[in-house]
């Protein structure tokens, strides 16, 4: 994905900067990839099987931004009654693996689902836009939410490798999705987020934060 300014105050993703040159430099490249199957594997391991032990019923599974669908085979795995939709904003992917095309800002969906999933989406919205995101994914999820998203503090400390991360992410501050996130979910550790609706108990050391 592609974004115009690294400034909170510019406008959000393109869509045309979504096309086949950005997925060749970022994903199918080896070179420039920014795409490691090992870390992936872990990361869906993770999740997944956080979910399973917090007995968080998974029957419906939504990703929004999917990309090339890294996740699809992940929730499959560990969720195999499960569906999987994947809503993607670039027409080039939903026309290459068909995906639903959306936007996280304003995509709608008639029955929320069990587990929501952004990874990579973020970043590429206004301050405006990535809390009205946010908001929106308070509304698709009845159980979970897994978010992933590039801060300002990673960049500052140094934790991004800015030779494969796109240089036109804004660099949002981590509080920024963190407060506004704790609008609609508890926070579990690990960009694991938890909805109210799914009533399920949890111990006090469980919330991030010890809330």
């Amino acid at each position: 994905m592609a974004v115009t300014s690294a400034s909170s105050a510019g406008q959000s993703a393109d869509a045309d900067g979504f096309d086949a040159a950005y997925y060749e430099r970022f994903y199918f490249n080896k070179k420039t990839s920014v795409v490691d199957p090992a870390h992936t594997e872990r990361l869906g391991t993770f999740v997944c099987s956080y979910l399973q032990y917090l007995r968080v019923p998974v029957k419906r599974v939504l990703d929004v931004g999917c990309g090339i669908g890294l996740w699809r085979d992940l929730v499959a795995r560990h969720f195999p009654q499960a569906t999987f939709h994947g809503v993607e904003f670039s027409e080039y992917l939903c026309g290459r693996f068909g995906w639903e095309q959306g936007s996280v800002v304003d995509y709608k969906a008639r029955t929320p689902y069990d587990l929501v999933i952004c990874q990579g989406v973020l970043p590429y919205l206004n301050e405006g836009d990535v809390q009205t995101a946010l908001r929106n994914l308070a509304r698709l999820s009845r159980g979970a939410l897994y978010v992933e998203a590039v801060t300002r503090e990673d960049w500052e400390q140094d934790i991004v490798d800015e030779t494969l991360t796109d240089p036109r992410m804004f660099r949002h501050p981590a509080q920024l999705y963190r407060r506004t996130l704790a609008e609609g979910f508890t926070e579990l550790g690990g960009g694991v987020w938890l909805s109210p609706k799914t009533e399920l108990p949890l111990f006090a050391l469980e919330h991030a934060g010890g809330q």
